[in-house]
């Protein structure tokens, strides 16, 4: 399946990974896993044959592929079903198909009926031979177990909104029947039915696959073998093992490590305080120049306990005072195309207030936020700015961030009032050091690019948070970082979520339902539907 020996991957000055080597064979299923910036996605674009890499070699055996973060943007005029048979040739042969049936409906006369006819069995060969109605119904099984409904499937996929395409993607990659799967983040915006249905599949797939994921229940259920990415090191420690038990092994290492260390420091210890002793006399002199040299060797023979992975000290805007509604909408519409969105849309945003959006996805989330915000126009009503309103937005697509520039130059956009040393000083906190800073935000990994979009809410001071799938891309330590920040901001927020930990940091006051644009008081009742949205 795929093979690499000695492996180096570089950014710029950075070593991301040197002299790996590993196998990933049939039915082997990888946990990639590591902090954000560890270069995760890195790798499995190498492995992918989209990023070079300074020395190795990786060699493929069968059909790969990819889901990337931010994957490739399809024709928007595509229909969702076209872009899902395409992945094997599919949509060629039904356009095909289609035009042979309504020639042959067309054709008039002996002769013409016989040459539309034999059009017709060219094109139902060709059909046949990608699989044909078996292929279709197989299509439409695997978009319906990611949440994409027979009657999204005619819809085109720049209709869709941002959670939609992604699960277009998905669905075309598992549709296509590749040898190797490398998925990054493959749960993001989906519900707890399509995860439990991806798991399913995964578990049965028969080729090999390595995923990057933050949703450990999904590591636990499917991986067989996991894979860690250590930055401070460089290096990728291959465990041949599940999840849990990975979990127990690198704890118990950890103990292990700590244990011999401690005893190689204070045996060290004594073989210099002996040495000490001894170097005064002549005659033991050089006996205690072996003797220190005893202890170097100990100490260097055994393996440091390893440093914590760095954790991002995320902390959100202190709010400038502002009145007592200070965002509001009235009676917003919005459509694209002959689809409606939203529709009579009513919203108040009190000061300090928390509101949680839900609804399925397609539903007008991520628009309404868009619209609050001042990134799109409404085609009806009107958003409402109070006085001393100051929003801060964060775009679940990271659509707010300029890939052309530099990361130190994105956030000295986003916070113009700093002076560079004070940019360096935010970035540094959010553990954007070094030669980070001067990286094209382009290269940036989906959790980077979380990282830096919230940077620039620091010194907003927005009084308004509009936060769309905050918590998406991040790892375990960086989302309880955000957490924390959004459970102590004393700001109003706007949040839309799938997460129910950020539900349970938010602590929402209302909801709002999409789409049918009903607002209620938060109640117990209403958390599972994050799950099921």
């Amino acid at each position: 399946m795929i093979s690499v020996r000695d492996l180096d991957l570089r950014v710029g000055a950075r070593t991301l990974l040197s002299g790996a080597s590993f196998h990933v064979g049939p039915g082997d299923r990888v946990g990639l896993v590591g902090r954000n910036g560890a270069g995760k996605s890195t790798l499995l674009k190498a492995l992918a044959g989209q990023t070079p890499y300074a020395a190795g070699s990786v060699t493929l055996t069968g059909s790969l592929g990819h889901l990337a973060q931010d994957p490739a943007a399809a024709d928007p005029a595509a229909t969702v079903s076209d872009r899902i048979l395409s992945a094997r040739g599919l949509d060629e042969a039904v356009r095909a198909l289609r035009a042979a049936e309504a020639a042959l409906a067309a054709a008039d006369g002996p002769r013409r009926q016989r040459a539309a006819m034999a059009a017709y069995a060219r094109a139902d060969d060709a059909f046949q031979a990608r699989g044909g109605y078996a292929a279709e119904a197989e299509a439409a099984r695997v978009a319906a177990g990611l949440g994409l409904p027979d009657r999204v499937l005619a819809r085109p996929v720049g209709e869709l909104s941002g959670g939609q395409r992604r699960r277009v993607e998905l669905a075309r990659i598992l549709f296509s029947r590749h040898d190797v799967l490398l998925l990054d983040e493959p749960t993001n915006h989906l519900d707890r039915d399509s995860v439990a249905w991806l798991r399913d599949h995964l578990s049965g797939h028969p080729g090999g696959s390595v995923l990057i994921s933050h949703d450990t229940g999904l590591l636990g259920d499917v991986v067989n073998r996991v894979f860690h990415l250590d930055p401070a090191r460089a290096a990728l420690d291959v465990h041949n093992t599940t999840w849990s038990a990975y979990l127990a092994q690198r704890a118990a290492d950890e103990r292990r490590r700590a244990r011999e260390r401690a005893n190689a420091e204070r045996k060290a210890a004594a073989l210099r305080t002996q040495a000490d002793r001894m170097r005064a006399n002549v005659a033991t002199a050089t006996a205690a120049k072996n003797m220190a040299r005893r202890a170097e060797r100990l100490l260097t023979a055994t393996e440091p306990v390893r440093r914590g992975e760095k954790v991002a000290r995320i902390r959100l805007p202190e709010p400038a005072p502002c009145g007592r509604t200070p965002l509001g909408a009235i009676s917003l519409e919005k459509a694209y195309g002959d689809l409606r969105v939203l529709s009579g849309v009513d919203l108040a945003v009190d000061r300090g207030s928390r509101l949680v959006v839900l609804g399925s996805n397609g539903a007008g989330k991520t628009t309404l936020l868009k619209l609050l915000a001042g990134r799109e126009r409404p085609d009806g009503g009107r958003v409402v700015r109070g006085h001393g309103l100051r929003l801060g937005y964060f775009a679940q697509e990271h659509d707010t961030l300029d890939g052309a520039v530099s990361v130190r130059a994105q956030l000295a956009a986003a916070a113009p009032r700093l002076t560079d040393g004070e940019v360096r000083q935010v970035l540094g906190a959010f553990l954007f050091t070094g030669d980070d800073a001067d990286k094209p935000v382009r290269v940036l990994s989906g959790g980077e690019k979380t990282r830096l979009a919230l940077a620039g809410l620091v010194h907003s001071g927005a009084n308004v948070l509009l936060l769309d799938e905050p918590t998406n891309n991040l790892d375990p330590a960086s989302r309880d970082e955000v957490l924390a920040a959004v459970g102590t901001y004393p700001g109003a927020i706007v949040m839309v979520t799938h997460d129910e930990g950020a539900l349970d940091a938010l602590r929402p006051d209302r909801v709002l339902l999409l789409p049918d644009g009903t607002e209620d008081l938060w109640s117990a009742e209403y958390r599972e539907l994050v799950a099921l949205a």
